[in-house]
């Protein structure tokens, strides 16, 4: 038995174009969009932007990145104007309780994203 890849349905939350265009000015690549369902790539990773809106799960919905440069990311965010243009929040790199460094990223609807570097 062999696992492939793990492509997660992210939520969207109550402003589905709005997310979408957030993950394109994040850099993410559309392959596929609908009036349901968006499909973004970034080199090997994947995930599904569902147009689905549930409050409590956004709210507790969390994701890890991981990426080869945290710095790069985090001067990426920094000057792709994404914080300020969707009024997320973002902390800057640093260690986690669990060892790793990490960028903490609220995407519109409140999903968390974990930025690692490995």
């Amino acid at each position: 038995m062999k696992a492939l890849k793990l492509r997660p349905f992210v939520p969207s939350g109550e402003d589905y174009p709005l997310a979408v265009q957030f993950y394109e000015d994040l850099g993410f690549e559309k392959i596929f969009t609908s009036d349901e369902l968006t499909i973004f790539r970034m080199d090997e990773t994947e995930f599904h932007l569902q147009n689905y809106q549930n409050a409590e799960l956004q709210m507790n919905y969390m994701l890890e990145l991981c990426v080869q440069d945290l710095d790069a990311w985090w001067s990426h965010l920094q000057h792709s104007g994404v914080i300020l243009k969707y009024g997320v929040k973002a902390k800057p790199p640093e260690i986690q309780p669990y060892g790793r460094r990490a960028i903490h990223l609220l995407d519109p609807a409140g999903v968390l994203w974990h930025i690692t570097e490995v």
